[in-house]
């Protein structure tokens, strides 16, 4: 996959708003890696802000809408992991900033 193209995948992820936080999942740092394979197979390495997220299928739901406009995504996976933790540390300066965090 090209970087354009891993691009236009993390623009699109950035569409998907955390609904506890109001905030998208890409600036929360949630979104580990984005692959695809020859078939368009896009996978989604991710994570929550906390195990037993009650919101945890809808946000898996909201990531596969916010993907299939693009062509060369056939079908989307979405991996939950816990490892590495999530952190604030992992947000970005825009996220901190929105959420008034230093």
């Amino acid at each position: 996959m090209d970087q354009d193209l891993k691009e236009n995948l993390m623009g699109a992820l950035e569409q998907v708003i955390d609904p506890e936080l109001g905030i998208d999942i890409v600036n929360l740092g949630l979104v580990y890696d984005v692959e695809m394979d020859d078939e368009g197979l896009t996978t989604v390495t991710m994570t929550l802000t906390a195990m037993g997220c009650p919101l945890a299928g809808t946000i898996v739901d909201q990531v596969k809408t916010a993907l299939e406009d693009i062509p060369e995504v056939k079908e989307t996976e979405v991996n939950i992991v816990w490892n590495p933790p999530w952190s604030k540390d992992r947000m970005s300066r825009y996220a901190k900033i929105a959420l008034g965090i230093k």
